[in-house]
């Protein structure tokens, strides 16, 4: 599992800082800006290699579920409508 910045939020800030160095703005006189935005990666794969349970409430709320298993049609997709993020839930039950 991995909770860290949202790189693509880190790249916006950063292109903000060269943008407005590049209009003429003392680098010094910039205010020091910290990521807003974070995201969490659970990794299935490793974590079964580990023989650990991941609970479902946990990969409903990651932005980014790994899980190294070839498609099956025995498996369905469920999307957390109010993120985007995936699982892919056994239809067994």
């Amino acid at each position: 599992m991995s909770y860290g910045v949202d790189h693509i939020d880190l790249r916006r800030l950063a292109a903000n800082y060269v943008d407005r160095i590049l209009r003429g703005a003392n680098p010094a006189d910039l205010p020091v800006q910290v990521p807003m935005k974070y995201e969490t990666v659970v990794n299935l794969k490793t974590a079964r290699a580990l023989g650990l349970d991941v609970p479902s409430s946990l990969l409903v709320r990651a932005d980014e579920v790994i899980d190294g298993r070839a498609l099956r049609p025995d498996l369905i997709l469920l999307r957390c409508m109010s993120q985007s993020s995936a699982i892919w839930v056994s239809s067994d039950g």
